[in-house]
């Protein structure tokens, strides 16, 4: 049987989804072709009419996560106060609990680092988030500080998501959070 142009698109596009979903929150590795196609009801010879390699999957995954924490963040950086609220959000109990709704720098930077495969639209989500904590900070080494900061963000919430106890999470988010509001937004207030 064979399908429509517009079956195959959707099909295509239910993949990156599913793909994005599951490379977050489960890992790259962790994430088998066979289960992910069941998943969705297909084969798992079909994976190949749609993709060359899993690699190319995981960029398309990858940029799937990207355009939703785009939406997620040009809300956040919109509101009166976009560092508190990017920090707020980052810092979140939502996004320690949710990663596959979330960033996926914690989730797949890391695990794409240790692999030794470099990412382009890694580059492109980190870059798209500096540009923003750049633009609220408005200082003179605003690029450093917002390596700072993401640097820190990604980390805490790598740790909080790592830990067994769930008051030690807490507690990490609870503090980084404090101190990067105090450190970053406290001097934003002050330079005004």
């Amino acid at each position: 049987m064979r399908y429509s142009q517009d079956h195959k698109a959707q099909t295509h596009r239910r993949i990156i989804k599913e793909a994005s979903v599951r490379f977050r929150r489960d890992g790259i590795g962790a994430t088998g072709l066979q289960p992910l196609m069941k998943s969705l009801n297909l084969t798992h010879g079909g994976f190949y009419a749609h993709f060359r390699s899993k690699d190319e999957l995981v960029e398309k995954a990858l940029q799937e996560a990207a355009a939703q924490l785009d939406e997620h963040c040009k809300k956040l950086f919109s509101q009166q106060r976009p560092l508190d609220a990017f920090i707020d959000s980052y810092l979140s109990q939502w996004h320690q609990t949710s990663p596959h709704e979330g960033c996926p720098l914690p989730t797949m930077s890391s695990e794409l680092g240790l692999r030794g495969q470099n990412s382009r639209t890694t580059d492109e989500v980190l870059n798209a988030r500096l540009k923003q904590v750049e633009a609220a900070l408005d200082s003179p080494n605003a690029r450093e500080q917002g390596l700072v900061l993401m640097s820190t963000l990604v980390g805490a919430l790598v740790l909080a998501r790592s830990v067994e106890s769930a008051e030690l999470a807490t507690r990490i988010l609870d503090v980084v959070r404090g101190s990067l509001k105090a450190g970053f937004c406290g001097q934003k207030k002050a330079g005004q």
